[in-house]
């Protein structure tokens, strides 16, 4: 079996890429991170992925207005025949078309249990501010299939985390970022074994040869 062919988006840090970058080199998941890319320039996580000789590019938006910026990202993950696309921290909207062109083959890791305190406007800091704020006493990570609607695809792995009395945003974001680093490097390396089946909303994690 070919090793998967990976595409990762970001906008930010690239912590979740990070994860990514070590499970493979660890050889479990079956794959290699073929392109990065990033709506930021900024973004530390594309500093990540050239300390690691992977291919990485800055897609300005004032360069590539509406919808040529979407078609400039489709442009590149097709010339690098990526198989699945991962969403690492990025915060723009997938396009419709990339939707279409990658059925079940676009996966993004939310710092909640879909689906609360998910879709529009809630990333970053804001979602454990909300978390706190509800009174729950468990949140976590979820990472899940992308369709049209922000944070609304079929779920494919979530863990929770406990929220304590005593928990500020800051420090529930970092309990469930931990959780962020094992949940998403696990999806990747299913997909990679084809053990993910889609019913509906619902997925099957199939056993493992």
């Amino acid at each position: 079996m070919s090793p998967l062919r990976i595409g990762v988006l970001i906008s930010g840090s690239g912590s979740n890429l990070q994860a990514l970058i070590d499970a493979i080199h660890k050889q479990e998941i079956h794959g290699e991170i073929v392109v990065v890319l990033s709506n930021k320039k900024e973004a530390y996580g594309l500093q990540r992925a050239k300390n690691h000789q992977i291919s990485a590019e800055y897609v300005d938006s004032r360069v590539y207005q509406g919808d040529h910026y979407h078609e400039r990202i489709m442009t590149i993950l097709q010339e690098k025949q990526v198989d699945l696309v991962v969403l690492a921290g990025y915060l723009k909207m997938i396009h419709p078309d990339m939707i279409a062109a990658y059925p079940n083959g676009i996966i993004n890791i939310h710092p909640s249990l879909i689906p609360s305190f998910c879709g529009k406007g809630y990333y970053g800091m804001k979602v454990h501010e909300e978390a706190i704020a509800y009174g729950v006493k468990v949140s976590g990570a979820t990472v899940h299939f992308v369709d049209e609607k922000p944070d609304h695809g079929p779920v494919i792995l979530q863990e929770t985390v406990p929220v304590l009395w005593e928990d500020t945003p800051e420090s529930l974001q970092e309990k469930v970022l931990k959780i962020e680093h094992q949940l998403l490097p696990q999806a990747v390396a299913l997909f990679s074994q084809k053990r993910i089946e889609v019913v509906g909303r619902r997925v099957k994690i199939k056993e493992g040869s």
